[in-house]
């Protein structure tokens, strides 16, 4: 494929791409490669490519919710970090799928504009907050997305609007669709005041570091809330709080995160999630639904 990829001038490629660069836990073997698109037409046309050669293929942004394998990825990796323009027009904000999350979170406040303060510490990218409908602080994508552009199985540019997306807790069309690929969405925030904005996210800001442990790598929160309950008060009531698994540790901080402690591999992560899962079902009879991707 290495000629093909080549011929088509679509971007960047890195061959033998080591995985633990491109996922926030650090952890993971070697992929086939990583190709990073110039522009939505070198988008469509490296997955054309590569749907004809029935090649596996996966979009990927700051992987900061992929647990990668530890061995070989027979897949190629598709970043759209070059798709990052944004502007913003009175209430209304245009970005890119590759645009920060929180780098957006930070504009919106600069333009005096509320509703993106929950976003500020999630280390994503837009895509990959539509994708599962990231959110925090009883707040989420959902809530600000008037439309999203995307490529649809067949690479034909479509538009969903905001009823169509199908955004509930942790998940989207995106998510169910995962053949479809976020391009672009419009977002429509509320003028609200500069300096409370500021405060409030600074205020978030020092409680996420009192809070979660983002002194090591992590992919945020592991598990969904269960419904009516928290996945932390769960995981912690069980004793799993500094368990360690390997090189993977339940954080003394947050029940609910897994860090790499000490040189964690794929497995000891994903066989921490396990025994978490096992156990709180075992007690409590609640099947803890993963938050994060085990890529596969």
């Amino acid at each position: 494929m290495k000629q093909e990829i080549e011929t088509l001038d679509v971007g960047r490629i890195i061959y033998d791409v080591p995985l633990k660069d491109y996922n926030t836990y650090h952890v993971g073997g070697v992929g086939k490669a990583l190709v990073i698109v110039e522009n939505k037409e070198a988008l469509k046309k490296i997955i054309k490519e590569l749907n004809q050669n029935n090649e596996k293929w996966k979009i990927i942004g700051n992987g900061s919710n992929l647990i990668f394998p530890d061995g070989f990825y027979d897949g190629i990796l598709i970043s759209l970090e070059k798709l990052d323009a944004m502007e913003i027009t009175g209430t209304e904000i245009y970005v890119e799928a590759g645009y920060s999350l929180a780098k957006l979170s930070i504009k919106a406040a600069k333009a005096s504009l509320t509703g993106l303060e929950f976003a500020g510490g999630i280390p994503g990218t837009i895509g990959g907050a539509i994708f599962m409908n990231a959110g925090a602080y009883k707040s989420d994508m959902g809530y600000l997305v008037k439309e999203v552009a995307y490529l649809d199985e067949n690479l034909e540019e479509k538009v969903l609007k905001n009823k169509d997306c199908d955004f509930h807790y942790r998940t989207s069309y995106f998510k169910k669709h995962p053949n479809c690929v976020c391009l672009s969405t419009k977002l429509e925030l509320k003028h609200g005041v500069k300096e409370l904005i500021f405060s409030v996210m600074e205020d978030r800001r020092i409680r996420r570091l009192e809070s979660q442990p983002l002194e090591y790598p992590s992919a945020g929160s592991v598990f969904r809330n269960p419904e009516g309950d928290y996945a932390g008060r769960l995981i912690e009531s069980l004793g799993y709080k500094g368990k360690l698994y390997g090189g993977a540790m339940v954080s003394e901080k947050h029940a609910n995160f897994i860090i790499n402690k000490n040189n964690a591999t794929a497995s000891d992560i994903v066989g921490l999630i396990e025994d978490i899962q096992k156990n709180v079902k075992k007690k409590y009879g609640v099947d803890l639904k993963l938050e994060q991707e085990i890529v596969k």
